[in-house]
């Protein structure tokens, strides 16, 4: 499906918002791999955990909104693989295989640890670029104790659906995380101001059906 300019455009301001987030300190506790049908994101994570120094990696994801139909392994199971094989040493890999949820990443994480008596006080989410602002501010809000950075690929919409994913997904994602950081902000997740022009471009590309993940009962 060839997009148009404006649709583009759109989608590109939405991309830049949701892949903004502070990388953090040089060293941290914990790396937090969230689930999802992007599996490039456990190469971010293991390279966030050398990077950072890390004590733990966890990689946490069950079957979400968008794996259900596609996985037939937990998102843990296929990411905790892969870190595997990247070096990731298996005493200091944690699965976390029934989050369904970006909130479940963070409450189920924290309960794991916590009975392996690990309860750190920084902490790295490797997620895809336009997760980044929402995984920051989910993370803010479900597990406090915790002063959250992130690490996403750096690159642009065009580079990222480029290396064969496909686009309409993409923003269909994109569009249902924008929504949620105005509907969950203090709720699941802490406030984040989302500027009249970013809120503009999501209200066109729903209109346009890229509506999928949209909340419809709020």
């Amino acid at each position: 499906m060839k997009l148009e300019n404006r649709t583009l455009e759109d989608a590109q301001r939405l991309f830049d918002f949701l892949s903004e987030g502070d990388e953090g300190p040089e060293t941290v506790d914990i790396v937090l791999a969230m689930g999802g049908q992007d599996l490039e994101v456990a190469d971010t994570a293991a390279a966030a955990f050398f990077d950072k120094k890390a004590q733990w990696l966890i990689c946490s994801g069950g079957f979400g909104k968008d794996t259900s139909a596609l996985f037939r392994e937990e998102e843990a199971v296929l990411y905790g693989r892969r870190c595997l094989e990247l070096g990731v040493p298996e005493d200091r890999l944690v699965l976390e295989r029934s989050a369904a949820n970006s909130g479940e990443n963070f409450r189920f994480t924290q309960e794991l640890l916590a009975q392996r008596g690990v309860f750190p006080r920084t902490g790295v989410v490797a997620c895809k670029p336009y997760m980044a602002r929402r995984a920051w501010s989910t993370g803010a809000k479900q597990w406090p104790e915790v002063s959250w950075s992130v690490a996403r690929p750096r690159c642009g919409l065009l580079e990222y659906v480029d290396l064969g994913r496909d686009i309409n997904t993409v923003l269909e994602l994109m569009v249902g995380d924008l929504q949620r950081l105005r509907v969950y902000g203090g709720r699941f997740q802490v406030p984040v101001e989302v500027p009249e022009d970013i809120w503009a471009a999501y209200e066109r590309l729903a209109a346009e059906g890229f509506d999928r993940y949209v909340i419809r009962e709020i």
